[in-house]
C-alpha cells in the first residue's frame, strides 16, 4: 500500500506505519457506539454544592495552593474564522442576514470598535466595516485565533481573550504570587501570542502583584491522522504525497501529558467574561480544585496501603467501597466472587489513575458532550462525557438516554495527572482508542474521510477517576459567533 516515499513521509512526521495502518483499519471498520446506561444527573452521578460546601472547598483549596504546582491549560490553537462565517458571506458574496445587520448597527459596542475605526479611517459603511475587520490589510480577524481578538471593553481600553485568562489565572492558578499559564497554539501564531503577552505582561503583573510564567506548545504533526478516499484507500495530494490532517482536540492529550503540575485547570480560550462577572467562575474553579484535592488525598492513602507487600482483605474492601460510593465506579458483574488477588489487582488499577473533576451546566440547547454513566470494556460502569456522535441514535433506548441528559459539558475541568509518589502518569495509557470520530471533508474538490482521535475530555480521559459537579450557567459564556460578544455577559457592567 505504501511506497518508499510514503514510508519516508510517515517517519518524518514522527509517526509509524503500524499506527497509520490502524487508522486505515478504523476507517474500514468504523468506531463502535458507546453503550450508555443512563444520564448522570444530580444525586445520581453528579454533585450539587450548596453555598456552605462550596465555601468549605474554596478554603481547602486556598490552604493547599501554596504547596501545589498549579497551571492553567488553555487550548487556543483554533482559528476564529467560524466566528465570522456570516460576515465573510456578506463581504465576499453580498449575502447579508440579520446577524450582519446587527454587526453593522451595533458596531460601537464591540471591544474592537476603536481598533477597527483606525484601520478604516473612520469609514462606517458596511463594506468598510467588513473588510476592515476581516482582511489581512485590516485587523485580519478572519485569520487570527480567538485568543488574540479583543473581547471586552474597560472604558477606553480593551482586553483580548488571552488577557482575560491572565487575569483569571491570577485568581486561582496562583502559587505564592507565581501564575503559570500554558497555551496550545498554531506554529504560525506563536510569535503573535508572544508579542501580545510581552506588551501587556508588565501591566498585569504590577496590577495583581504576581509574576507570570507562560508556556506554549503546538499540536504535534505525529498526532495528525491519515485521510482516505471514500474507498478507504489513502488520499493523495496532487504531488502524490499522503494527506494527513489535524486530529481534533484529542491530539492535545500529548500536550497535556507534558505538563508538570499537581493541579491543572483546563478551560476553552473563548469562555471568558469581564471582571464584574468573574466572581462565580473563580469561586467554582477553586471549589472544584478543592474537591479534587480532597478526593485525591483519600485515593493516595488507599494507593499507599494497596502497594504494601501484605494487603488485607479489609483494605481492599474499603478501597472498593470508596471507588463505588465516592468515585462513581460500578464493579463488573460477578465481582463479589473474584479471587482475592484479582480484587487486589483491580483495586490497585482503579485507585492509581489520573483524576478529573468536571463542571457541568444545565442543558440550554448548546452543542457539546453530556454526562452519562457508560459501560466499559472491562465490565465496569463509570462516568463519561459523551458526544452525540458516540450514540447510536437508531437504537431507541440509547436515543432516549441521550435525551434524558439534564446537563452538558462546557469544558470546565480540573485535573491531576500524578500518582502518590509524585510521578506523572502516562496519559496515553488511559485513553480509549475506540472512541474516535470519522467525518467527511473535501480537498481540491474531492470528498474524503478524516479521522479524529478520542476527544480530549471524552475518550482521551475514558479511564480516569471522574467526578461531575453542577456549576452555575454564568460560568459558561462561549463566543461562537462575533455577535455573541454583544451579549450582556460580554458587555461592560
Amino acid at each position: 500500500m505504501f511506497t518508499d516515499k510514503d514510508l519516508t513521509q510517515i517517519t518524518k512526521r514522527g509517526s509509524d506505519v503500524e499506527t497509520v495502518n490502524q487508522q486505515i483499519d478504523n476507517f474500514k471498520s468504523g468506531f463502535p457506539f458507546l453503550k450508555a446506561e443512563k444520564a448522570a444527573t444530580i444525586g445520581d452521578g453528579m454533585l450539587k454544592l450548596d453555598d456552605a460546601e462550596a465555601e468549605r472547598l474554596v478554603k481547602f483549596f486556598d490552604d493547599q495552593a501554596s504547596k501545589k504546582k498549579l497551571v492553567k491549560f488553555v487550548p487556543a490553537s483554533g482559528a476564529a474564522s467560524r466566528m465570522f462565517k456570516s460576515l465573510f458571506a456578506a463581504k465576499d458574496e453580498g449575502k447579508a442576514d440579520k446577524s450582519v445587520d446587527q454587526y453593522e448597527s451595533e458596531i460601537a459596542r464591540f471591544a474592537f470598535s476603536e481598533s477597527l475605526k483606525k484601520v478604516t479611517g473612520g469609514k462606517t459603511d458596511r463594506q468598510s466595516l467588513l473588510e476592515g475587520l476581516l482582511n489581512s490589510d485590516g485587523l485580519n480577524y478572519g485569520s487570527l485565533p480567538k485568543g488574540l481578538l479583543e473581547f471586552h471593553k474597560y472604558g477606553s481600553i480593551s482586553r483580548t481573550a488571552v488577557e482575560e485568562h491572565m487575569v483569571e489565572g491570577a485568581s486561582y492558578a496562583n502559587r505564592n504570587g507565581r501564575v503559570r499559564l500554558h497555551f496550545t497554539v498554531s506554529p504560525e501564531h506563536k510569535s503573535k501570542f508572544n508579542a501580545l503577552i510581552k506588551s501587556v505582561k508588565g501591566n498585569y503583573e504590577k496590577k495583581y502583584g504576581v509574576q507570570y510564567n507562560f508556556g506554549f506548545s503546538v499540536q504535534k504533526p505525529a498526532t495528525d491522522t491519515i485521510a482516505v478516499g471514500m474507498d478507504n484507500e489513502p488520499f493523495r495530494n496532487e504531488d502524490g504525497s499522503l494527506l494527513f490532517r489535524p486530529a481534533g482536540h484529542g491530539a492535545l492529550l500529548e500536550n497535556l501529558n507534558e505538563q508538570d503540575a499537581d493541579v491543572i485547570f483546563i478551560k476553552n480560550v473563548d469562555n471568558v467574561v469581564p471582571d464584574h462577572l468573574k466572581g462565580e467562575t473563580i469561586k467554582y474553579k477553586k471549589a472544584l480544585a478543592g474537591l479534587l484535592l480532597e478526593k485525591q488525598k483519600k485515593l493516595f492513602n488507599f494507593a499507599r496501603r494497596l502497594d504494601k507487600s501484605e494487603v488485607t482483605a479489609y483494605t481492599v474492601s474499603k478501597a472498593i467501597s470508596f471507588l463505588k460510593n465516592e468515585m462513581n465506579l460500578t464493579t463488573p458483574k460477578g465481582f463479589r466472587n473474584w479471587a482475592f488477588e484479582d480484587k487486589l489487582a483491580f483495586a490497585r488499577k482503579k485507585v492509581n489513575r489520573p483524576i478529573r473533576v468536571c463542571g457541568m451546566v444545565k442543558n440550554v440547547g448548546e452543542p457539546g458532550g453530556g454526562p452519562f454513566w457508560a459501560k466499559n470494556e472491562d465490565g465496569t460502569i463509570s462516568l463519561q462525557i459523551v458526544e452525540s456522535a458516540q450514540f447510536d441514535m437508531k437504537n431507541k433506548k440509547q436515543a432516549a438516554i441521550f435525551q434524558e441528559a439534564t446537563h452538558f459539558n462546557p469544558v470546565d475541568l480540573i485535573v491531576s495527572t500524578k500518582n502518590y509518589k509524585k510521578e506523572k502518569f502516562d496519559l496515553l495509557k488511559f485513553r480509549d482508542p475506540k472512541t474516535g470520530f470519522i467525518t467527511e471533508k473535501s480537498q481540491s474538490g474531492k470528498t474524503l474521510k478524516a479521522q479524529e482521535l478520542p476527544g480530549l475530555w471524552n475518550g482521551a480521559m475514558a479511564d480516569w477517576n471522574t467526578l461531575f459537579v453542577e456549576v452555575p450557567l454564568i460560568t459558561f459564556n462561549p463566543v461562537k459567533t462575533v455577535n455573541d460578544l454583544l451579549r450582556n455577559e460580554h458587555q461592560p457592567a
